[in-house]
């Protein structure tokens, strides 16, 4: 919500708007957050294929330090029942296979740490850091951090399913090609909708209370 100023010279004079400082500030920092997106964009399709090869050079660096054991001891297993939760009611049989797989339609697929999407959670953490304005209120704040963190797990759970129904259905390829590449475009699409539904509907402006 806006403050502007209104200024009559006289009965017969248009009617003359002119916004705060505060005002243009804030029009600045929701530029800034979906340009950084675009930017994200532009740099995934650019470097898409080094940003792979980098991801799993990352994954072996920290798998052979076994700084990964919590992950994939509690989250990894807690992501796979949100999994089944989805595809059993569909139909599918799953069973997830400890520490780092799962079984759907006896199809074995491995699900590890490196899958849970936390790439999605850096980029969240980054757009969080341009996304907020010093004008918005603290509460409206939380809000919108509690509604993107849930809504990145979510996605990444969606994500997930989707990726194993194609690796069940359709040559190995396609899942692969969608887990490697296009899966980064599903957290653009997200991140969009997101940052254009806090500005729209979550975040307040603090002179607003």
């Amino acid at each position: 919500m806006q403050n502007v100023k209104f200024k009559m010279k006289n009965y017969n004079s248009k009617l003359k708007i002119e916004y705060s400082d505060e005002d243009r500030f804030l029009g600045m920092s929701e530029k800034s957050t979906f340009l950084l997106i675009f930017m994200i964009l532009t740099i995934t399709l650019i470097f898409l294929p080094f940003l792979t090869t980098f991801n799993n050079f990352l994954t072996k660096v920290v798998e052979n330090n076994q700084l990964y054991g919590t992950i994939q001891k509690y989250i990894v297993p807690f992501e796979a029942k949100f999994i089944g939760a989805i595809l059993i009611p569909l139909g599918y049989d799953f069973v997830f296979n400890p520490p780092d797989g799962m079984t759907i339609n006896g199809k074995y697929m491995g699900f590890t740490w490196n899958c849970i999407g936390w790439q999605s959670f850096l980029l969240l953490l980054i757009t969080f850091i341009f996304g907020f304005a010093r004008t918005y209120t603290w509460g409206s704040r939380i809000e919108c951090m509690a509604i993107g963190i849930l809504g990145t797990f979510f996605v990444n759970i969606a994500r997930i399913s989707f990726t194993a129904l194609l690796a069940v259905h359709t040559p190995a390829v396609f899942a692969v090609v969608f887990h490697d590449y296009f899966s980064a475009f599903v957290t653009i699409l997200w991140l969009c909708f997101f940052w254009w539904f806090s500005y729209k509907f979550l975040l307040v402006h603090r002179n607003v209370l």
